[in-house]
């Protein structure tokens, strides 16, 4: 009982205490708001509304009042960044680490900001020293993430690759550009002339090892370029059963890559004398997996090996089953190609009475938007496949699939 009463005794003492401490943070609080200049709040007041440009006059208002003001410089610099007037932007973040008293957190700070301004701004060499310093920092991920950016941009494959084996250390999982750009290797190397295939091979090899570590994320996109550059390898040293077998390859383990591979694989099938096998089972292939650049393929097959009427059959039953603007465009291209002009005007023709030219080209007024392989990252549109996205660099972004097809 005693003992509860001395508690008691100093009660009214700690919230004396208490009440005594928060009117002196008011106090502080209140003196610091009245030292700042209304340059400062006019520049919130910008931010707020969203108006930019004249934040940024408010601001650096006050950064010639107060040239101490380290957390009003890196705002602004990042002002700057945005709007895209890097000079400025560096010349903001140059001002600070120039000066001596600057914490070290805060001079990291700077440094990755600069950097950044570099990079945005396309000088990649200084980028590069300047995230290079960064890598025994709290900078040190993001600042490794950009020197793979600059790698990729400049195409220094082997500096890449060694960014992105430290990257996979530091995550603790697969990086699955990584085997991308061991082909990005095997690719230079065949485009040599004369090719250097022992050097494509070593690099290839490599990619397939990378394959294997990123088995669980199942990238069918890596397999697949593995598979057509050991053809590419197999085609230049004239292994023709191995090159057939490389594309054959992809059929089974990435079926839905067949329109990537199935001309060359067609055009293999017709060399060697297994022309009506070999679109016998891309047919098949067709009726399981159907795509526009598969039908296209078969088509054209049938029209050469069975006639005029057995491949306009397949192509009924295709577009039945699969409506395509671009597939209809795709079987009139075709025909028109392989007609005499007199016959183009509707004699002779699948369809009777039908002038095959003119529908044709109504038709491919409609599809040219159609007709193209589209990033699933950034929208990018392409006429051709891309392994790395020509607009945002994203690797793996592009399926196999025409626009229409995805629509």
């Amino acid at each position: 009982m005693d003992f509860e009463a001395w508690w008691l005794i100093f009660l009214p003492l700690l919230f004396a205490l208490g009440w005594m401490a928060a009117r002196f943070d008011i106090k502080q609080m209140l003196s610091e708001t009245r030292n700042l200049p209304d340059s400062y709040f006019r520049g919130l007041n910008f931010l707020l509304n969203e108006e930019p440009d004249r934040a940024i006059d408010a601001f650096v208002e006050v950064a010639k009042l107060d040239p101490e003001t380290t957390e009003l410089h890196f705002a602004l610099g990042s002002l700057f960044r945005r709007r895209g007037e890097m000079e400025r932007a560096i010349r903001v973040h140059q001002s600070l680490l120039f000066r001596e008293d600057l914490p070290l957190a805060q001079r990291d700070h700077a440094q990755h900001e600069l950097a950044q301004d570099y990079l945005k701004a396309g000088m990649l060499d200084r980028a590069e020293e300047a995230f290079a310093v960064l890598k025994e920092t709290s900078f040190a991920l993001s600042a490794l993430r950009a020197l793979i950016r600059i790698y990729e941009s400049e195409h220094d494959w082997p500096r890449a690759i060694a960014a992105v084996q430290n990257l996979g250390k530091i995550v603790n999982e697969p990086v699955p550009q990584l085997v991308h750009y061991h082909c990005e290797q095997a690719q230079f190397s065949l485009a040599q002339k004369p090719p250097n295939i022992e050097q494509a091979r070593v690099a290839l090899s490599l990619a397939e090892r990378a394959v294997d570590a990123a088995q669980k994320s199942g990238s069918s996109h890596a397999m697949v370029r593995v598979s057509m550059l050991s053809a590419s390898i197999a085609a230049s040293c004239q292994e023709v059963a191995a090159q057939q077998r490389y594309l054959e390859a992809v059929l089974t383990q990435a079926p839905e890559f067949a329109g990537l591979i199935a001309q060359e694989l067609f055009n293999l099938y017709s060399t060697h004398g297994q022309a009506v096998a070999g679109l016998s089972r891309l047919q098949e292939h067709y009726q399981q997996y159907p795509s526009l650049d598969l039908f296209n393929v078969v088509f054209r097959g049938l029209r050469t090996q069975q006639g005029v009427e057995q491949a306009w059959r397949f192509a009924r039953q295709a577009l039945q089953s699969h409506p395509s603007l671009l597939g209809l465009d795709r079987l009139l291209e075709a025909e028109l190609a392989q007609k005499p002009a007199a016959e183009q005007a509707g004699a002779g023709s699948p369809i009777p009475g039908a002038d095959l030219t003119l529908l044709r080209r109504l038709i491919n007024r409609h599809t040219q938007r159609l007709d193209r392989y589209v990033c699933s990252n950034c929208g990018f549109q392409a006429r051709r496949f891309y392994w790395q996205c020509p607009g945002c660099n994203a690797w793996e972004t592009y399926k196999p699939r025409r626009l229409e097809e995805l629509e």
